[in-house]
């Protein structure tokens, strides 16, 4: 069957399909549904919870009343079941007056939210039919109701246009039902059984398709540079930081040396939250490569956060003989051949700096250990080219740091190249940033505040979404939040504007003087999510937080709180799951995982920047199943009784994922 025999698909709506990338019947078949709406069971209405989806069984109490506000209106009606009653609110459906009655009947599905101490149900759509509704997204301008159309008519061809894509052997090893089945049952699903079993059989071919190609483009494990393990300089080295490591700090390092004493090559990302202690623990690493002869290197994604960690590395580093130097793109001449030769003699056994460390000019001593800071900033082109500069041509052992807290199912898919080592334990004695929601009628307020922390030689980040005015978007931007706070509420304080395409000058020496204290209020863009880490700022001001992510508003947040002194983060913006989440909770893991669950993992990630990770959801927040993939790839790999089929899953995945893992940066 073609897309032309589709009834309702005319040429302007192919055309519409086809710039999306859809060219056939199987292509619009795996348009998969990004929810189901599940009308089978109500929830007595005592039992709702503000902000749950459900489907309420109701009788109406009277008829429903109607009001005009501006023009537009509003009806309510007042609804019950046997525990209890319900305000139903439909705005701008003025007929909605004329069509119940009271005592009248009816199932209603929709969001449950509290209103001046009531619940309500705003909008809610009818039940009419019972049963486990899909839902897709739009394409274009083509509903998601007539996608719905188009693939019910495909569906009594699925097995002609989407051919079985795994062996019966594969599926009888791993429990599989068939593809035909599979399609059918998250497209209509019949029961809750029936769409698990679709979701497993899609999610755990999608995962394996992605694993194995991921697999293919990485190797095996290389051979490495054989790193022992110096107990007697760890211990120095944690003596010298002046401070006990936390568990979690030594359960993690532990397993970088092990890794480096292995004889194979290390891969490993370390996560943790903000202030969990992450440099200190790839510190330790830096200290057991240069016991044993070894030089390391340290990329940063700006010139003043390589400058930081430089001035961290000689505090601690140094007075264990650890030589450290600086390498960045804007030194004079002299100072950068000095730089080279240092690194070319070993002079340095650390060196820390910017992209400047990959270029062609840079020959390293004896390179053993690579770390790139702030994964989110690099592509893995970037770190291998790092690694390829090592020793002798043996592979680097790598490791990489991301203060951005990813859930770890979404990590081993992202970075299935990488082990994980998580750092989930932030040192004792930590004051959690107090977060609140501001409404606008406190932002006065909010600035008196700010006035009095600057006073008592504090400082204070303001975070705008835009750079600029834009006719677009309806926002604060930076530039005009500067001009009225420089002549209005901050009149007199220090201000300073710093944005992301700010000549890299002067965005540097603003940020410079920030933290030397020569400003009290930053102003800026996201810009300063990453890296500044200024003691003395205690407070940051997030303008239209509604409009950032979970992660992002997080790590804005994680720029205060680095000090001793009590810290601040205010949201200002209309309140929603999102910013409640962050008020309620510290914890970034916590956060990254709901996140994920909000936006899903192409928006979690940014689409424009990592490609579409997978064609779809299904199995991103199931650890059990990636785990269960991941097994299974090795299955496919090590088994010579399945060579056959290991070759053949091998070329698909190449087929299906190699554009993706280009986007990303894998080849």
């Amino acid at each position: 069957m073609q897309l032309r025999d589709l009834k309702g698909l005319g040429p302007k709506r192919l055309a519409m399909l086809n710039a999306a990338g859809i060219h056939s019947a199987g292509d619009l078949l795996w348009q998969l549904p990004r929810g189901y709406v599940d009308t089978t069971v109500d929830t007595p209405i005592a039992a709702l919870q503000p902000g749950q989806m459900a489907c309420v069984a109701v009788t109406f109490l009277a008829q429903p009343a109607i009001r005009y506000l501006k023009g537009l209106s509003m009806v309510t009606a007042k609804v019950a079941d046997d525990s209890g009653t319900l305000q139903i609110t439909w705005f701008n459906q003025p007929w909605n007056r004329a069509n119940w009655h009271k005592g009248d009947e009816a199932v209603f599905h929709g969001r449950a939210e509290r209103f001046r101490g009531q619940l309500v149900m705003q909008n809610p759509r009818l039940v009419k039919e019972r049963g486990i509704i899909p839902q897709y997204s739009p394409i274009e301008s083509i509903a998601s109701a007539h996608l719905a159309g188009f693939i019910e008519q495909l569906l009594p061809h699925v097995e002609a246009v989407c051919p079985e894509s795994l062996s019966p052997r594969l599926r009888q090893l791993w429990q599989l039902c068939g593809l035909t089945d599979a399609l059918r049952a998250v497209h209509r699903p019949q029961d809750a059984a029936e769409l698990a079993a679709g979701k497993r059989r899609i999610a755990f071919e999608n995962l394996l398709l992605y694993q194995m190609a991921l697999r293919a483009v990485q190797g095996e494990a290389q051979q490495g540079v054989p790193i022992p393990t110096d107990e007697g300089i760890i211990n120095r080295f944690w003596r010298q930081t002046g401070f006990a490591p936390t568990g979690a700090q030594q359960r993690v390092l532990a397993q970088i040396l092990a890794d480096m004493a292995s004889g194979r090559a290390m891969r490993r990302l370390v996560q943790g939250d903000v202030g969990s202690g992450k440099t200190a623990v790839a510190f330790g690493a830096v200290c057991a490569a240069t016991a044993a002869g070894w030089q390391s290197a340290l990329m940063a994604p700006i010139e003043i956060l390589a400058r930081q960690h430089l001035s961290s590395a000689r505090e601690v580093l140094e007075p264990l003989g650890i030589r450290c130097g600086l390498l960045l793109g804007g030194m004079k001449a002299a100072e950068r051949r000095e730089a080279l030769a240092h690194i070319e003699d070993g002079t340095w056994d650390l060196v820390i700096g910017t992209h400047a460390l990959l270029g062609e000019g840079v020959r390293y001593h004896r390179l053993a250990l690579v770390i790139t800071d702030e994964q989110h900033r690099f592509g893995v082109r970037q770190r291998q080219r790092l690694s390829d500069k090592a020793h002798q041509d043996e592979p680097a052992h790598v490791l990489v740091m991301s203060a951005t807290p990813i859930p770890r199912t979404l990590a081993l898919i992202l970075y299935g190249d990488l082990d994980v080592s998580v750092v989930d334990e932030l040192p004792p004695g930590r004051t959690p940033v107090a977060t609140r929601i501001v409404p606008e009628d406190k932002r006065e307020g909010l600035y008196q505040f700010i006035r009095q922390k600057v006073a008592a030689g504090e400082q204070a980040y303001l975070v705008c979404p835009l750079v600029e005015e834009s006719e677009r978007v309806e926002a604060k931007d930076a530039q005009a939040t500067y001009r009225e706070l420089s002549a209005g509420p901050l009149k007199g304080l220090r201000l300073g504007l710093t944005w992301g395409t700010q000549p890299p000058a002067e965005k540097e020496e603003v940020i410079a003087r920030f933290s030397a204290g020569e400003i009290d209020v930053l102003v800026a863009t996201t810009v300063i999510e990453v890296g500044v880490n200024v003691p003395r700022a205690t407070v940051m001001v997030i303008e239209n937080a509604d409009r950032f992510g979970l992660s992002q508003l997080h790590q804005l947040r994680g720029r205060v709180g680095r000090g001793t002194q009590e810290s601040w983060c205010f949201l200002l913006g209309e309140p929603n799951e999102r910013l409640r989440t962050l008020s309620a909770t510290n914890d970034g893991f916590v956060i990254a995982q709901k996140d994920l669950e909000l936006r899903g993992p192409g928006d979690f990630l940014g689409t424009r920047q990592h490609g579409r990770l997978l064609p779809d959801a299904f199995g991103v927040g199931d650890m059990r199943l990636i785990e269960e993939t991941r097994a299974a790839v090795h299955t496919l790999t090590h088994d010579p009784a399945l060579a056959q089929e290991e070759q053949t899953v091998r070329t698909r995945a190449m087929q299906k994922y190699e554009r993706v893992l280009e986007e990303i940066g894998f080849h």
